[in-house]
């Protein structure tokens, strides 16, 4: 299958890969035709684990590479992860304070972005359709670097990374479609706007890929950029969301154990 696959187009590669964890999303979303509601306490240790992939994913998968690629330049090599990482950061900031939406167990009152007349269950997902954008960015930038022949860059690594977002892609769907099933929706239209918060990975994912083979030398700084978009949505959204409803230690305990699958991937695999 990695013969395979190694073979393919990198952009081609992104594209599969991004599939792949949008998949993921829509097998989440589809939690909703078996329940109305999900255990807090689950939810919070499943949203928990998602940050702890996200955060190892950001380092093992992203900045590591980064530096590594960055030796040899003419600068020192930590600047193009710093400067990308701090990007990534400020560009989900700019979209987080323009884009209207909502996060999930929060009031009307306390959404997000310019003011508008939208419905609630937009808001919600918006609000996880913007936190996807880095994580298929994410993915595309490493099947992208891929085809530079990097020691750094594999397609072991990629597919882990792939893999790993992929996991943590589950409980995000759930955290949209259960949301919007309480608020009223069909099980179907929550499914289906649950799956669709996914589908903008695949957009990200090319983008990432044809970015960075257009133009070699960002590509450190786009593995950069990928890891600061996704340490932002894991302090602005998910600890504070597997927080909120009192099950702390879950959370913490699930923030761990995702830390450990997505460096074991990673250090497996990679």
């Amino acid at each position: 299958m990695l013969e395979y696959l190694a073979n393919l187009n990198p952009v081609l590669q992104a594209l599969l890969g991004t599939i792949f964890t949008w998949f993921l999303t829509a097998l989440g979303a589809a939690g909703v035709f078996f329940a109305k509601e999900i255990r807090k306490k689950v939810l919070d240790g499943m949203l928990g684990f998602a940050a702890g992939v996200m955060i190892a994913a950001s380092f093992w998968s992203l900045l590591a590479p980064a530096i590594e690629m960055s030796e040899g330049m003419r600068i020192p090599s930590f600047i193009p992860a710093v400067v990308g990482f701090l990007l990534g950061g400020i560009f989900l900031r700019i979209v987080d304070k323009i884009l209207p939406h909502l996060h999930p167990g929060l009031p009307m009152s306390e959404a997000e972005g310019v003011k508008t007349s939208w419905q609630r269950s937009i808001l919600l997902i918006l609000a996880i359709t913007i936190h996807n954008i880095p994580e298929g960015l994410a993915v595309g930038v490493a099947f992208g670097a891929v085809a530079y022949g990097l020691t750094s860059a594999t397609i072991t690594a990629a597919v882990a990374l792939a893999f790993g977002i992929g996991i943590q892609n589950f409980p995000e769907g759930l955290a949209v479609s259960m949301p919007l099933r309480r608020e009223g929706m069909s099980r179907g239209k929550a499914f289906w706007y649950g799956q669709l918060s996914g589908t903008v990975e695949p957009v990200a994912g090319v983008l990432g890929a044809v970015a960075v083979l257009i133009a070699r030398p960002i590509l450190p700084y786009a593995l950069a950029f990928a890891a600061g978009a996704m340490i932002f949505v894991v302090v602005e959204e998910l600890v504070p969301e597997s927080q909120q409803g009192g099950n702390t230690d879950i959370a913490t305990m699930g923030a761990m154990l995702g830390f450990a699958v997505m460096m074991l991937l990673d250090v497996a695999l990679g």
